[in-house]
């Protein structure tokens, strides 16, 4: 019958009793699925990181400049990676980078929560900070 229609005659399930067959045209099969695919993948979210550096002795005016920053990036949607970068013997000063980052964790409260906290990974202090979900 297929081979009158001149369609294809594609094995749907191979395992019922008896075996389910149906007569299409498989290339456009396959075309429409590409396409149902492509959909699905557009319609994925996608994860967007944006980072903030500070130094261990970063001032005041400095902080709450780069503050408002990560609430903008907060607020769109997009997740905080925020890290002291130790230069040189700064490495010393652990305990005020870390005082910075937490510091910062707790302003931004109500707009992101903490995914990981400050963490020391070779030279630099890294804090994960993701948004809360827009109501």
């Amino acid at each position: 019958m297929a081979d009158e229609l001149g369609l294809d005659l594609v094995e749907i399930s191979p395992k019922a009793d008896p075996p389910v067959c149906k007569i299409m045209d498989y290339k456009k099969f396959l075309y429409e699925q590409k396409k149902r695919d492509k959909v699905l993948k557009a319609k994925a979210t996608k994860v967007i990181i944006k980072e903030i550096r500070f130094g261990p002795q970063t001032d005041d005016h400095d902080y709450e400049f780069k503050k408002k920053h990560a609430e903008r990036f907060l607020k769109d949607g997009a997740k905080l990676k925020a890290f002291v970068f130790f230069k040189g013997r700064s490495i010393i000063f652990q305990e005020q980078g870390q005082i910075l980052l937490l510091r910062l964790a707790q302003d931004l409260e109500e707009y992101g929560k903490v995914e990981q906290m400050p963490k020391l990974e070779g030279k630099r202090m890294t804090m994960f900070i993701a948004p809360k979900k827009v109501k």
